[in-house]
């Protein structure tokens, strides 16, 4: 069976970013999607599509194919006010590389990340972590098969469906990254 629209696909995969691993599928755990529903990056599914179990596949997406182009008006300077919690400021999750889910004024959910701390603002950066970054894949395809009523039912984690999160989703206090739920 090939990797083909409506299918439940499995990959093992290696992320290399500026020449260092930046993210992998675990040993025995593969990253499963229904192929063609939007999971993961489209140039991501048009590179393993018609493939078969145990094929292999390396492939560069640029910046504008995977998560977009560093939008530097996207780093933002935000009063230490915004970050008031029971009526005093949450110093405790203002420092460097913390990541803070926030919202903006239409309601839609961001994940920011503290750049500086200063002494009454907070610049913040609101682009996606690989914005900007050429990814490097080394992908293969450890199964594919008819999706089940078992996958769309709900799993546990966030219910994004996101391999982030999983059954095992730790950290929406945080937020995990992922598009969905940050």
């Amino acid at each position: 069976m090939k990797a083909e629209l409506n299918k439940m696909v499995a990959v093992d995969y290696v992320l290399t970013v500026d020449g260092a691993v930046a993210d992998r599928s675990q040993p025995g755990h593969p990253l499963e999607f229904i192929f063609g529903a939007g999971m993961l990056l489209p140039k991501f599914e048009v590179a393993i599509e018609g493939k078969e179990p145990g094929e292999k596949v390396a492939f560069t997406l640029a910046p504008a194919d995977g998560y977009g182009e560093f939008d530097p008006q996207a780093v933002v300077e935000l009063p230490k006010s915004v970050f008031m919690m029971d009526g005093k400021v949450a110093e405790d999750i203002l420092f460097p590389g913390s990541q803070i889910p926030m919202a903006d004024a239409s309601g839609n959910r961001l994940l920011g990340v503290v750049r500086e701390v200063g002494a009454d603002s907070v610049k913040m950066d609101f682009n996606h972590p690989m914005a900007g970054k050429t990814l490097n894949f080394e992908v293969e395809v450890v199964s594919v098969r008819d999706v089940t009523p078992e996958d769309l039912a709900p799993k546990g984690g966030c219910g994004c469906g996101c391999h982030e999160c999983g059954d095992d989703c730790h950290s929406h206090d945080e937020g995990c990254g992922c598009d969905h739920c940050s």
